[in-house]
């Protein structure tokens, strides 16, 4: 009897313990590093995790946020690409990785771009914080603000530069930084640096060599960026687009590049083959007029929306269906763009997307003089 107790207690734990081990652990390529990531940068979904809310240090792949608020700043007309920055000596100070910049040393903001997406350039990367906010502290300190608007709830930012030396609080987890790495994706400027394999900078004196290798040898590499120190070991977060499906996997705390490059590529190519990127369709003929009662038309042809693209598992495309909820009249005067109805697509039940059915032009309510004037036309006709 206690043997035959102990096995079924055994089985008991077996059948409690081990699925929860590896719901946690498991995914479906082999993570080689500390943290992982990957996700949609169309829709933000999440197709794989590893320890992805683990606080780890970033190393370079820092430099994403300064990216995204140097895009920002020019894509919203604050600076622009041929502006000239004057180095300070702050900037020139910087150690790791740099261009080597010199005090009261001039760029353009599209020259300081180059060197921090491509070759992570310490003092080109602060050179343009400085240009932005006044100050590297205040820059840091708009890169703070920027991850709390973000949702970033787990990162704190010391620096502009991921450099670790002297921080033990410069943190951040393979999630935030998919975060931030899809919000600069939706600048497409970036993706002008980030997909350079060489370059250079001074007339060709300064050679610039993408710290990202598979740049050069995975197909639809759009960036993004590399890190490595030895707190942090080796980062990347990388982002691929085929057939319109765009894709970040962010590694974080890998041994060796080696390790970093190769499990990008298993959770991208995994993504790939599984997953693909539709737009659906809205049938107009499931959408009739809506009336207008007392208005000065009978009816009106709603508005049809633009659905947006989104991300399935392959195979799934005709699984997806349509619910229409529209009103079967209105009371009159009808706003322009009010709304009538909604048009919802769902994929089991995950909901893939609501848009709203609305009024093209505004109707205006019938009155008396618009019926009395009606009635002159007719009897004049």
């Amino acid at each position: 009897m206690k043997k035959f107790l102990a096995v079924i207690l055994s089985a008991v734990l077996l059948a409690v313990c081990v699925p929860a081990y590896a719901a946690e652990s498991a995914t479906p390529v082999e993570i080689k590093a500390k943290a992982a990531v990957l996700m949609d940068a169309s829709t933000g979904k999440v197709l794989m995790r590893h320890n992805e809310n683990e606080k780890l240090y970033p190393a370079s792949v820092t430099k994403i946020m300064p990216l995204l608020l140097v895009c920002e700043a020019i894509d919203g007309g604050r600076i622009s690409l041929a502006d000239v920055v004057t180095v300070s000596g702050s900037a020139a100070s910087k150690g790791g990785s740099q261009i080597w910049l010199k005090e009261g040393e001039q760029m353009t903001v599209d020259e300081l771009l180059k060197a921090t997406a491509v070759y992570s350039a310490n003092d080109a990367c602060t050179a343009l914080g400085e240009y932005i906010a006044g100050s590297d502290e205040a820059f840091v300190k708009m890169l703070n603000d920027r991850a709390t608007e973000l949702g970033m709830t787990n990162t704190h930012f010391e620096n502009c530069t991921g450099l670790d030396d002297t921080t033990e609080n410069h943190l951040t987890t393979a999630m935030d930084v998919a975060i931030m790495s899809r919000e600069l994706l939706k600048h497409e400027l970036i993706m002008n640096y980030t997909t350079i394999w060489m370059d250079s900078l001074r007339n060709g004196q300064t050679e610039l060599v993408n710290t990202n290798k598979l740049v050069r040898f995975y197909e639809g590499a759009t960036g993004l960026k590399t890190g490595t120190t030895s707190k942090a070991g080796c980062c990347v977060s990388a982002s691929a687009l085929r057939d319109g499906t765009h894709l970040i996997a962010v590694v974080m705390g890998s041994d060796n590049s080696t390790d970093r490059f190769e499990t990008a590529k298993a959770m991208l190519n995994w993504g790939f083959a599984n997953y693909s990127t539709v737009t659906p369709a809205i049938d107009t003929s499931l959408i009739p007029d809506v009336g207008v009662l007392n208005g000065v038309v009978e009816s009106i042809s709603p508005k049809i929306p633009q659905a947006q693209p989104v991300l399935i598992e392959k195979g799934r495309e005709g699984d997806i269906t349509q619910t229409i909820d529209l009103a079967v009249d209105v009371a009159a005067p009808v706003e322009q763009g009010q709304v009538l109805g909604t048009v919802t697509f769902r994929l089991g039940d995950e909901v893939l997307g609501e848009y709203n059915l609305t009024a093209p032009d505004s109707v205006k309510a019938l009155t008396f003089s618009i019926v009395f004037t009606r009635i002159l036309r007719a009897i004049a006709s």
